[in-house]
This record gives structure tokens, C-alpha cells and sequence, in this order.
């Protein structure tokens, strides 16, 4: 089931913040701030944006050509553009069509989906709803035994890459869950619910299908043996007890033989580490801002991986990607691709499968409008020499003040 899906005007959404304003609009205050909000200060939250903003283009001029060529491939498979849908938990409290949705955008858009283990739907339905590339990332919530039954059946069903997340020890404090009662809403007493009643009655478009969708979904995808699938609330309880070592992954690898990307790289013997390990890939990535706050934007972490790492594995990277220029900036400082959460997860709060699918659109002919203005023909030609950033302009000071 996908839900309904509003209408978007084409006037009226231009880039990623009009969606992120209409979803403001659409779902509970608690909904929005559990995805739009960061850990604590919200510090690296703001920095994974403004950083972007620091990053200048050095363009060619007077250059004309005809197609713009956007695919690249990543761990074996065409994308039609640089841009994969990141891993989005409770993605169904945003919109009943929550994964399916995003998996069908992606794939209808040739890219690819990452499913997060924190899933109100069946790995298998979100699997058979994508044409394109889909990847399974994995949190040992519910201890060994539920993780090896998801990859077995992430295995079965075709998923293709493995995602570990390691920057979860626990879950980060994000201020604006526990003002906001997210732990009541997410609770089994209907008592504890009643303060909701305002604003879910205020917005009767997502009250309508939260309900006809049956309410707060269980997590699918993590099945304790004997206990059946996670209730929803359990998940922070579960994360306490479910934190990632480098030890982990010599069982499962045994588990699962097909690529292993790490995901949550910030510094380079990290990264170093995760290629040691045999990891065919790794995400530059802070949790969106979500867990440790005040650690680098990753725009600026990712020189020292791609360096670090010299070609060995493939380098992605996420956190604060709201424009297609952005995407641009990353691949030119040494990505492979990017991978995009809240940019797409506005869309689908704000109109489900048609939301993501203006998101995709959006990002995708930004990336088209910057490399055109930049004289650069194909994502393949993007190098160093097309940006300049501060650590650039720092050196450039230094030189001429001596």
C-alpha cells in the first residue's frame, strides 16, 4: 500500500525546501522534528549545509556541447545519476507508502534505494517495489540471531550491498524528541497519546492515513526469534545493546558474501580500517548531524578519506545535500556518489511517492544546470580543478601575506 499522495505545484516547489516546507505543513510538529532535527545543539546538523556553501566553483567558459552524461557506476552498478536514497528510519510515520514509496522513486529515477533495518515494511515488499539497485543496511537491534535472519533474507530477496552503520553506539540525544513526547507518541498507552490530539487532528491528511494504515507499524525487519517482529517503541533500547565492532564483521562477512560498505567514516585510519577489513565501500557520513554533535561537516571530512584511501575502496559521502551543485561539489572532491536522506524524505512527507519523485527530479536537473554552467560534459570528467575550498583560499592568503 502507498498511501495517498498529494498534488505538488510546480510553482510552488522549486528545490528541496519548498518540500520541506509542505511536509512541515502535512505531518505533526513530533513527525517533522523527529526528521527534520539533529543531536543536541544542532550544530553539525546546520554545518553539514553551510559547509557546502563554502565550497566555490571554478568554472570553464564558452564551452557548448550537447547531452550531459550523469550516470556513474557504483560497486558494479549504473546509477543514472550520482545521487542513492540513504538509509531513513520509521519512514512509514512520515507517509504510509514510506519505503515502498522511496524504493519505486528511486528505481523509476535509476538509481538506487538503502533500506534502513528501522523499517515499518517488509524488506521483501520494498525489494520487489524498486527496478533499480537496492542495498540493506543493518543495525544489530535484537542481537545476532534477528541480524542474520535480515541478511538472509535481504540475501534471498536481491538485495545487493550490505550497508553497516557504525557511528550508533547509542542513540544521539535529538532535543527536540523528548520536548515533543516522541517516546509517548511511539508508547502502547492510549493515555499517554491524548496530549497529541491537537496536532494530529490539525493535520487530518496524515491522521487519515496513519490510521487507515493501521496505526504504528512493528519493525519487519527485526524478528527476535520466539518474539516475532520489534515493536517500533523498543528501537532506542535496542541500540543501547547493539553498537558495531571492527570484530563484528568477520561474522558477518561469513553471513553475507556479496559487498560490505561501512557507513559512518569520519577520519582516515577509520577509513583505512574499513578497507583493512574488506569493506568495498564507505560512507563519508555524521548521521545527518543525528548522533555526535560538533564533529566535522562531511563535505570537509571527505578530502582526508579520499586521500587516506587512494583509490582502494569507493568513497561515498552524505549529510547536508539539498541541491544538485552540492552533489557536484562532492563528486569533484572525490565521491563516487552521493547519498541523499532528508532531501528525499521531505518529498515523501509531503506527498508520498510523488513527492519523492519531485525530489529526484529537482536534485537531478540541478546536477544537469551546474555541470552545463560549469563547462563540464559528463559527472566522469569532475576533478578538483572545478572547485575551491577554504582550506584552499587559506593557503592562497598564506602565500601572498609572505
Amino acid at each position: 500500500m502507498l498511501g495517498t499522495s498529494a498534488k505538488l505545484s510546480s510553482s510552488k516547489v522549486v528545490n528541496i525546501l519548498d518540500l520541506r516546507r509542505i511536509a512541515e505543513q502535512r505531518i505533526p510538529k513530533v513527525v517533522f522534528d523527529y526528521l527534520d532535527g539533529g543531536a543536541d545543539a544542532e550544530v553539525t546538523l546546520r554545518e553539514n549545509c553551510s559547509a557546502f556553501e563554502k565550497v566555490l566553483f571554478r568554472p570553464r567558459q564558452a564551452v557548448a556541447f550537447g547531452e550531459c552524461d550523469l550516470a556513474v557506476r557504483v560497486l558494479g552498478q549504473q546509477l543514472s545519476f550520482p545521487a542513492m536514497l540513504a538509509p531513513v528510519g520509521y519512514s512509514r510515520l512520515m507517509h504510509p507508502g514510506g519505503e515502498v514509496a522511496a524504493a519505486r522513486a528511486a528505481g523509476e529515477a535509476g538509481t538506487g534505494y538503502i533500506l534502513s533495518t528501522i523499517s515499518g515494511h517488509k524488506l521483501e515488499n520494498v525489494k520487489a517495489a524498486t527496478a533499480g539497485p537496492a542495498w540493506y543496511q543493518l543495525y544489530l537491534i535484537g542481537g545476532r540471531e534477528a541480524a542474520e535472519g535480515a541478511i538472509e533474507r535481504a540475501r534471498k530477496a536481491g538485495f545487493s550491498a550490505l550497508v553497516i552503520t557504525v557511528d550508533t553506539a547509542v542513540a544521539g540525544l535529538r532535543e527536540r524528541d523528548p520536548r515533543n513526547g516522541m517516546k509517548e507518541l511511539l508508547s502502547a498507552s492510549l493515555l499517554a497519546k491524548i496530549p497529541f490530539l491537537p496536532q494530529v487532528l490539525s493535520r487530518p491528511a496524515w491522521l487519515s492515513g496513519f490510521l487507515l494504515d493501521g496505526g504504528l507499524p512493528k519493525l519487519e525487519n527485526i524478528v527476535v526469534p520466539g518474539q516475532g517482529p520489534m515493536p517500533l517503541m523498543d528501537v532506542n533500547a535496542g541500540l543501547a545493546r547493539s553498537a558495531v565492532t571492527w570484530a563484528d564483521l568477520e561474522w558477518i562477512r561469513q553471513s553475507w558474501n556479496g559487498p560490505i560498505v561501512i557507513k559512518g567514516i569520519l577520519i582516515a585510519d577509520d577509513a583505512r580500517r574499513a578497507a583493512d577489513e574488506g569493506a568495498a565501500a564507505v560512507v563519508v557520513s555524521n548521521h545527518g548531524g543525528r548522533q555526535l554533535d560538533c564533529v566535522s561537516p562531511t563535505i570537509r571530512a571527505l578530502p582526508e578519506i579520499v586521500a587516506a584511501l587512494d583509490d582502494r575502496v569507493e568513497v561515498l559521502l552524505d549529510g547536508g545535500v539539498r541541491r544538485g551543485s552540492d552533489i557536484v561539489k562532492a563528486i569533484a572532491l572525490g565521491a563516487r556518489a552521493v547519498l541523499i536522506g532528508r532531501a528525499y524524505a521531505y518529498g515523501l512527507a509531503a506527498a508520498g511517492l510523488a513527492g519523492v519523485r519531485t525530489a529526484l527530479e529537482i536534485l537531478r536537473t540541478d546536477v544537469e544546470r551546474t555541470l552545463r554552467l560549469l563547462g563540464c560534459q559528463t559527472i566522469a570528467e569532475l576533478d578538483r580543478s572545478y572547485v575551491e575550498s577554504p582550506c584552499e583560499w587559506q593557503r592562497q592568503e598564506n602565500f601572498v601575506s609572505r
